[in-house]
């Protein structure tokens, strides 16, 4: 999900979310109000397979466009794409002018697709692209599986990191660092801190194991990768990333949030410069699939299910 923004000073509750078998939903989160958006792209839906991240172009006020990633089914099998479009609001929300900007190679089955969004201060576009549960192509720079992508302004991509396996949240902190939350091997789940042109080691090192019990190299001094800022086991599924900058939780500004899928929470990670450090986790009784800051600092949780409930959450009164 994301907020759509205001113009100049003006606070709005109106966000888009998004649903795997292909919906996109206006929703106001003042009145509780959803509007499906006509108008959206066809998916591949299936898997792990569907649509996927929203986002609001940083000059929405002035070209009302979106960002969408989605996965599509076209010669040589299945893979993500990201395209753009105008959002035309009004009685009949809709969706015009949707083209696509950016392929993943594509490869058979149904897994592993990323396809996380987020901009920069620049005004480029990055993007996790997952390695499609094919783990060698994290490590091979002619393929853009496994890797994390910048588009530039101009629309031009390339491979800005590489060695991930399935990098499900993208979130820069104020001063403009990029962090990601990777749902790993069996108990190697990590939230990087994103380096230009880095190695962050999948599948030749990782903290976990793979899931048919074979071993994996942990992360070691001088091995030549990027090892996490933080990593977890047992798993958490991490799916979604956030870094609150709110004013209704003025002691977590600079934090950064994590949803959990098999972990059924909400998760805080305390950042200081380059350094973090597990802080609370919540349990929420569902799996978390996104986690996001509303404009007026309060956090949104989307829980991922068939009766997933859209909530606020906002300091305790007393």
């Amino acid at each position: 999900m994301t907020f759509l923004p205001g113009s100049g000073v003006r606070i709005t509750s109106m966000a888009l979310v998004t649903e795997k078998a292909g919906r996109v939903l206006l929703v106001d989160t003042s009145t509780g109000q959803v509007t499906p958006v006509a108008g959206a792209p066809a998916v591949a839906e299936g898997g792990q397979g569907g649509l996927g991240d929203v986002v609001a172009d940083p000059d929405f006020a002035g070209n009302q466009r979106i960002w969408l990633s989605w996965v599509e089914l076209g010669e040589g099998g299945f893979g993500a794409v990201v395209g753009r479009g105008r959002l035309v609001l009004g009685n009949a929300p809709h969706l015009e002018g949707l083209a696509i900007v950016w392929r993943q190679d594509k490869t058979s089955g149904t897994g592993h697709f990323g396809h996380r969004l987020a901009f920069a201060s620049d005004g480029s576009l990055f993007v996790s692209s997952g390695e499609r549960q094919k783990f060698d192509p994290a490590q091979d720079p002619k393929t853009n599986l496994g890797k994390i992508i910048r588009i530039a302004p101009g629309g031009t991509p390339e491979i800005w990191s590489m060695g991930h396996r399935n990098p499900l949240g993208l979130a820069f902190d104020a001063s403009g660092r990029l962090w990601e939350i990777e749902m790993g091997p069996m108990g190697g789940d990590e939230l990087n801190l994103i380096k230009h042109n880095a190695n962050y080691g999948y599948p030749r090192v990782s903290n976990g194991t793979h899931y048919d019990g074979r071993d994996i190299p942990d992360h070691a001094p001088g091995d030549g990768f990027e090892p996490p800022k933080l990593w977890w086991n047992p798993s958490i599924s991490p799916a979604s990333l956030m870094i609150y900058s709110g004013s209704l939780f003025p002691q977590w500004q600079g934090d950064a949030f994590v949803g959990a899928l098999s972990g059924q929470a909400l998760i805080r990670v305390h950042l200081n410069g380059e350094e973090a450090k597990k802080a609370d986790q919540w349990d929420m009784g569902e799996r978390i699939r996104e986690v996001e800051q509303g404009p007026d600092g309060a956090i949104w949780v989307l829980e991922d299910g068939p009766k997933g409930r859209l909530l606020k959450l906002t300091p305790q009164t007393h």
